[in-house]
């Protein structure tokens, strides 16, 4: 299945889509315009199918001969850019995948319609040669740019299209889809929320990683014990936060989660807004044995961390001089 009403959040974009789909007003070129999995190739696929969908209504059918074939993705009227190059659609992905096609018209569908998936990775030879087609596209083509950083999309480009803006999805939405549809317990979840920030495919993947779940733990137990830690047991523990996949801005986030729970503790004694609330003998003891003043110098220092490894700052020496920050005054 695949609809416009199964996606979360983003009700400005459904509408607009759906009124354009009403109206049969449509657009030759969309942006959608959003962070990494934040929903853009569904909302993208919803489209497309909806407007190929053999009773032309706002919700694709998901039972006409277009529906399914879209569905197992065999539609023949909905491409899919693909390029070589990892990082780079290049000027011959443009030319052989789109302008040489589009002149040939839909083989069954009323439109033919292309999807560029990570269009930032468009090179300016292959925008300028997409600009052809946006500025004299056929009737029936129809043109998804899906892109998390339209600022690398040409002016030129930006100012054909239609833009659409995804927004974060309000965190209550983001935990009732983990709790009812993934079956995350209520604790866990709330984890999975404070880290994706409203992005519902973050939440999805940070639900169901198990490397993430490991992750938090480590950094959750080096926290809990830290003041009793000798310098080569912390050595030890940054050598092996080195070894983990998962982004090092995510170890960050669950430390200052971690902090700021403590912090709240610390001012309200409310454990009913913790998101490590299963930690709470541990929040409880951090938050008495620690002042104002030192869990605001640990936070600063996490945000100094950070910035220190952006600027490429060697990692055991960023990391061990954290821990002896968080050491002194955790």
């Amino acid at each position: 299945m695949a609809q416009f009403k199964d996606i979360i959040g983003q009700e400005q974009i459904k509408e607009h889509l759906m009124n354009a789909l009403k109206s049969q007003k449509i657009s030759h070129a969309y942006i959608l315009n959003g962070e990494k999995s934040s929903g853009k190739e569904y909302i993208a696929k919803v489209f497309a199918m909806a407007l190929q969908c053999e009773k032309h209504e706002t919700e694709p059918c998901q039972e006409c001969h277009s529906c399914k074939q879209a569905l197992s993705g065999n539609q023949p009227d909905i491409l899919r850019l693909v390029h070589e190059k990892p990082n780079t659609i290049s000027v011959d992905d443009i030319r052989s995948q789109i302008n040489a096609d589009v002149a040939i018209k839909p083989y069954s569908s009323p439109y033919k319609i292309y999807v560029i998936n990570e269009a930032e990775k468009m090179n300016p030879q292959a925008q300028n040669a997409l600009l052809k087609t946006l500025e004299e596209p056929p009737a029936y083509a129809v043109i998804l740019l899906l892109t998390s950083n339209i600022h690398a999309l040409l002016p030129t480009i930006v100012s054909r299209c239609v833009v659409l803006n995804m927004k974060p999805v309000p965190d209550e939405q983001v935990k009732r889809f983990l709790m009812e549809e993934m079956k995350v317990p209520d604790y866990k979840a709330d984890v999975c929320v404070a880290f994706a920030r409203g992005n519902i495919g973050k939440a999805k993947a940070l639900a169901s990683s198990e490397e993430f779940e490991n992750v938090k733990n480590e950094a959750l137990s080096l926290l809990k014990y830290i003041r009793d830690m000798e310098l080569y047991e912390i050595v030890a523990a940054v050598k092996r936060i080195g070894e983990y996949k998962l982004e090092i801005n995510d170890y960050f986030d669950i430390m200052a989660i971690w902090y700021r729970d403590v912090l709240m503790f610390k001012a309200t004694k409310d454990a009913n807004h913790l998101v490590f609330r299963e930690e709470l003998g541990a929040i409880r003891k951090c938050a008495q044995r620690s002042s104002y003043e030192g869990l605001e110098t640990i936070v600063q220092a996490l945000d100094t961390a950070k910035k220190r490894l952006d600027a490429n700052v060697n990692f055991d020496l960023v990391m061990e001089m954290l821990f002896l920050t968080i050491q002194e005054n955790g």
